[in-house]
C-alpha cells in the first residue's frame, strides 16, 4: 500500500535559483551538482560537512554526467567541459557548439560523451581523444534529452519533434534503427517538462513520460509498448530514475510529488511532497535518493525507500516490466541451453497436346521454329535461397574435458527441443498470433484482467469473423473449415482447458469445453476433419472426437513432447529422443491412423542437421507430412504410409531463392502451409523472426529440390555464354524430373493406400506422362550437345515410364532428327527389350 511521507527533508542550498542537475559517480562515493552559477559542488557520500567547490566553471549549466575519475558538464554558452575528480579542477573542453547545450551523457565505460544542443546534429565524442567524433544527423529538430543503454551499444534521442530516435553504435558509423512515434510529447528544448528516455538496468526496455502523464515502458527487442505506470501524477513529469537493480522507479512531476513505484506491479509504494523537482539520482548501492529543484536546492534523502519495502533494493537485477516477458516463457522452437557451461513464376505458355504428338512434347527449340517447342513445359525452373533463419551455434560444452577428479563432479544436460505450437508466434507487447494458416488466423490481445480473441477468415463467403472476451487466457489455437480449437494453461485452481467451437451447427449449442487432470499442461494441440489431438506435459496424447468424446489416450514413447499435427484420421506426434553426438536430443516422430488404430511410422528420427531446430510441422493439402527447419529448408515425408520406409525429402531450400541471389536482400520466411504444390509463407524483413500486426500478406514459392549450384561462365566468350545457357536449361529439366518423380511417388502412395477416386488415378497417369515429357526434353538437349553425349541420352531413355512404346518411338525420332543414328539403334533395342519383357509378363 502506498504511503504518504510527511517528514520534510532539509534541503541544501547549492546553487542560485534556476535549473539544477546532479549525478552520482558509479562507485557512489561522490555526488556532483551543477546549476545557474559558476560553482560546481561535489558532495562526499556519508559526510554532512560542506561539499568541495570547484569555482570558475561555466554559468547556466544544463547537464552533468560523471565517472569515478571525471565528470562533464554542458552549459548554455555551448561548451562541454571535462573536470578531474582527482584534482577537482578543469581539464579541457570536449567540444563547443554555436547554440546552448541541452544534455550530456556518458557511456557506461566512460569512453564516449554524447552531446545535444539547439543545433540539429548530436555529437558523440571520445573523452580521451576528442578527435574521435560520431555524428547523429537523422533527426530534423534539436534534441532535448540523450540516454545510452547500459551496454553503450545504443543511444536514444528525445527530439523536440515528439519522436524518439534510437541509434545503434555497434559499427563505426552510427545507424538509425528506429524512429518511435506516439511515445513522448512535443516539447521545446528549454521546457522544464521531461521527455527523457530512461533505460532499465537490464537493457531490454526503457521508460519515458507520455503526454497523458503516465510512464510507458517499451521493449527494445520488438519496439512494442509494455507495462505502463499510470494514475500517479496530476502534473507533467519532470524526472525519472530507475533504482540500480531495476526493482523500483522514482518519478517527479509538476504536481509537487515524488513517487516511488514498484517495477513488477507498477504500484505506488510511497509518495513524497517536494515541489519543482528537476532531476533525480539513485545512489548505486545505498537506500539513498538525491534530487534537485528549480530553486537551486539539493536534497540527499537517506532511507528514501520505506522500511517495509527496503528489501527490494537488496534483490539482484530485476527484469523490465514486460506484459509477457520472453525470458519467462518457453521459446516457440528453440533448444534449451546446456546447463554447463518468390511469388510463383508465371507459366510460359505450356501446351497441352496428345501423348502421340512428338511436336507437342518437344517443341520448337528442339524440332525447329515450325515445331513450336516448349522446353519449360510447366513453367518451372528457378533458383532458390535464403539467409540463415535462426541458426543456433553448435557450441557444446565438453563434459569429459579436464582432470578426472573434476569430471566426476561436472553436471551436464543435453539440449532439449522445447515444445511449440505450429503457426503461432510469441507475445509482442500485448498481442500474439495463436494460429496462422490458409483458412485464416486467430489472435489475442492482453487486456490485463482478461484477453480478447479474434478469429478472422480469408474467405468471407463461407465464414464470418468473430471475437469474444477470453477469461480463460487461451494461449494456443487451431483453425480449419469446421471449427476453432483453443487451449489454456493452468490458471490458479483452474486446470488446463480445451475448448472447441464449430463454425456451423444445427443445434442450440455445439461448442464444448473439457479440463485436463490437475497439474497437467498442454504442450501442443492439432485439429483435423475427424479428431482433436492434445499433447501434454505428462507425455500423454489425448484424442477427442470433434464433439468432445474422449476417443483415445496413450503415453508417448519419446519425451518430453514437442508438438503434434493431424490430417483426417492421421496424427503425427514429435518428441525428444536419445542424445546425439552434438549434445542435442534427436527428434522422433510417430504417425498413426487413429480410426484404424494402425501405426504407420513408430519413433522414427526427424532428419535435422546438427544443432538445428524445427520451425513448424504440418500436413500438406494432399495429406503428406511436412517440416520447415531453422536452415530455411522445407521437407516432406515420402512413403510414410509404409512402416520403416519413410524418407525426408527436401522440397525447397529458401537460401537458394533467386530473389536473394544478389546478396543485397535480407529476409526470412515464416512457414504457413503447403498447398497446390507450393510453399505458402510470410516474408519477414528487418531481422524479424515472426510476423506481427497489421495482418501480413501471404506469399508463395514453387518447389525446387536443391540439386546443384547454377553454372557460371568463366569468361565472356560466346562459347562460355552458350555453355551457361545449356547448363541452365539442362539444370531446370533435371530439377523438374526429380520434383515430378517425387510428387508422382506421393500420388502413387495415396492411391495405393486409400480408396482412390477416378480423378486421382487420372492425375497419376497425367503426372507420369509429364515425367516422360521432361525426360524427352533432357534427351533432346543431350543430342544437341554431340555424339559423345549419346550414352547419357540412352540412359535417359531407359528412365521413360511409358509402357505402350509411344515414348520410346518418340525418343527414336528425336535421335533421328539430330542425326544420331547409333543412338537411334540403341533406342530401338531398348524398345524391343521392353516389348519382350511385357510379353513374358
Amino acid at each position: 500500500m502506498a504511503t504518504t511521507t510527511q517528514v520534510r527533508l532539509r534541503g541544501r542550498p547549492a546553487h542560485t535559483r534556476g535549473p539544477t542537475f546532479l549525478s552520482y559517480t558509479p562507485d557512489g562515493t561522490k555526488l556532483i551538482t551543477v546549476g545557474s552559477n559558476n560553482t560546481t559542488r561535489v558532495y562526499k557520500t556519508g559526510f554532512d560537512g560542506e561539499p568541495t567547490n570547484i569555482d570558475d566553471c561555466p554559468e547556466q549549466n544544463t547537464a552533468v554526467a560523471s565517472t569515478d575519475a571525471f565528470f562533464v558538464i554542458g552549459s548554455e554558452d555551448g561548451n562541454v567541459s571535462k573536470f578531474s575528480l582527482e584534482t577537482m579542477s578543469y581539464e579541457k573542453y570536449l567540444t563547443r557548439c554555436s547554440l546552448p547545450i541541452r544534455d550530456v551523457t556518458l557511456s557506461s565505460d566512460g569512453k564516449w560523451c554524447a552531446v545535444s544542443s539547439d543545433e540539429l546534429v548530436v555529437k558523440i565524442i571520445g573523452t580521451n581523444d576528442t578527435s574521435a567524433i560520431m555524428s547523429l544527423r537523422e533527426q530534423p529538430k534539436p534534441v532535448k534529452h540523450l540516454s545510452f543503454d547500459p551496454s553503450g551499444k545504443h543511444i536514444a534521442l528525445s527530439c523536440t519533434d515528439g519522436l524518439v530516435y534510437v541509434y545503434s553504435l555497434i559499427n563505426d558509423e552510427p545507424e538509425l534503427v528506429r524512429k518511435i512515434d506516439g511515445l513522448i510529447r512535443t516539447l521545446e528544448t528549454e521546457d522544464e517538462v521531461s521527455s527523457k528516455v530512461v533505460w532499465h538496468p537490464d537493457g531490454r526496455a526503457f521508460a519515458a513520460p507520455t503526454a497523458t502523464r503516465d510512464i510507458q515502458v517499451m521493449s527494445r527487442g520488438d519496439w512494442e509498448n509494455q507495462r505502463v505506470f499510470t494514475s500517479g501524477h496530476n502534473g507533467d513529469i519532470t524526472a525519472l530514475a530507475w533504482s540500480p537493480n531495476g526493482a523500483m522507479l522514482a518519478s517527479a512531476a509538476k504536481d509537487g510529488k515524488v513517487l516511488l513505484w514498484e517495477t513488477k506491479t507498477q504500484k505506488i509504494l510511497a509518495t513524497y511532497d517536494y515541489a519543482d523537482v528537476m532531476d533525480l539520482a539513485w545512489h548505486p548501492t545505498k537506500n539513498l535518493l538525491s534530487f534537485t529543484n528549480a530553486e537551486g536546492w539539493v536534497y540527499i534523502y537517506n532511507d528514501f525507500v520505506p522500511q517495509e519495502h527496503a528489501h527490494l533494493l537488496k534483490l539482484p537485477l530485476q527484469p523490465a516490466p514486460f506484459i509477457h516477458d520472453p525470458l519467462s516463457e518457453i521459446s516457440a522452437n528453440a533448444r534449451r541451453p546446456i546447463t554447463n557451461g518468390l511469388k510463383d513464376i508465371p507459366n510460359r505458355g505450356a501446351r497441352r497436346g496428345t501423348p502421340d504428338s512428338l511436336d507437342d512434347i518437344l517443341g520448337s527449340d528442339i524440332m525447329g521454329e515450325e515445331d513450336d517447342f516448349v522446353v519449360d513445359d510447366d513453367g518451372a525452373g528457378y533458383a532458390l535461397g535464403l539467409n540463415e533463419n535462426g541458426k543456433r551455434p553448435n557450441g557444446v560444452v565438453d563434459p569429459y574435458a579436464g582432470p578426472l577428479s573434476k569430471r566426476r563432479t561436472q553436471s551436464w544436460e543435453p539440449q532439449i527441443h522445447d515444445s511449440f505450437q505450429p503457426g503461432s508466434t510469441p507475445w509482442r507487447g500485448n498481442r500474439k498470433y495463436l494460429c496462422l494458416n490458409l483458412i485464416g488466423f486467430v489472435w489475442t490481445v492482453d487486456q490485463d484482467t482478461h484477453n480478447t480473441i479474434t478469429v478472422e477468415f480469408y474467405d468471407h463467403e463461407f465464414h464470418r469473423d468473430f471475437h469474444f472476451t477470453d477469461t480463460f487466457l487461451y494461449d494456443k489455437a487451431c483453425l480449419n473449415e469446421n471449427g476453432t480449437l483453443l487451449s489454456c494453461p493452468v490458471n490458479g485452481e483452474t486446470p488446463a482447458t480445451i475448448f472447441y467451437r464449430p463454425h456451423e451447427t444445427w443445434t442450440a449449442r455445439a461448442d464444448w469445453r473439457t479440463q485436463l487432470p490437475k497439474g497437467e499442461e498442454v504442450t501442443a494441440i492439432s485439429l483435423s476433419d475427424s479428431f482433436v489431438t492434445v499433447t501434454t506435459t505428462a507425455n500423454y496424447v489425448r484424442v477427442y472426437t470433434l464433439f468432445g468424446i474422449p476417443y483415445r489416450v496413450y503415453r508417448q514413447k519419446s519425451s518430453p513432447t514437442v508438438t503434434c499435427a493431424s490430417w483426417r484420421d492421421y496424427v503425427l506426434t514429435l518428441g525428444n529422443g536419445p542424445v546425439g553426438a552434438d549434445g542435442n536430443t534427436k527428434l522422433l516422430y510417430t504417425i498413426q491412423n487413429i480410426k484404424r488404430d494402425e501405426i504407420c511410422q513408430s519413433e522414427d528420427v526427424v532428419a535435422l542437421p546438427d544443432g538445428e531446430t524445427i520451425k513448424s510441422v504440418f500436413f500438406s493439402d494432399n495429406g503428406d507430412p511436412c517440416i520447415y527447419d531453422s536452415t530455411g529448408t522445407l521437407l516432406t515425408l515420402l512413403h510414410w504410409r509404409t512402416p520403416s520406409q519413410a524418407t525426408w525429402v527436401p522440397l525447397l531450400d529458401t537460401k537458394l531463392l533467386s530473389r536473394l541471389a544478389s546478396g543485397r536482400k535480407t529476409e526470412t520466411y515464416f512457414p504457413v502451409a503447403v498447398a497446390d504444390n507450393k510453399f505458402h509463407c510470410i516474408i519477414l524483413k528487418g531481422g524479424d523472426q515472426y510476423p506481427y500486426f497489421p495482418r501480413p500478406l501471404l506469399s508463395e514459392f514453387d518447389f525446387q529440390i536443391p540439386l546443384s549450384s547454377k553454372p557460371k561462365a568463366d569468361t565472356g566468350d560466346d562459347e562460355d555464354v552458350e555453355a551457361e545457357k545449356e547448363g541452365d536449361e539442362l539444370g531446370k529439366l533435371e530439377s523438374e524430373f526429380v520434383l515430378k518423380s517425387l510428387l508422382t511417388a506421393q500420388q502413387q502412395d495415396l492411391i495405393d493406400f486409400t480408396k482412390s477416386s477416378h480423378s486421382q488415378r487420372t492425375a497419376l497417369a497425367r503426372m507420369e506422362l509429364e515425367i516422360d515429357k521432361t525426360l524427352l526434353q533432357m534427351m533432346a538437349v543431350e543430342c544437341r550437345e554431340g555424339e559423345e553425349r549419346g550414352m547419357r541420352a540412352l540412359e535417359i531413355v531407359t528412365l521413360l515410364r511409358d509402357r505402350t512404346g509411344r515414348m520410346i518411338e518418340a525418343a527414336g525420332k528425336v535421335a533421328e532428327r539430330y542425326g544420331r543414328n547409333v543412338l537411334g539403334e540403341k533406342i530401338r533395342e531398348v524398345g524391343e527389350m521392353r516389348l519382350s519383357a511385357m510379353e513374358e509378363d
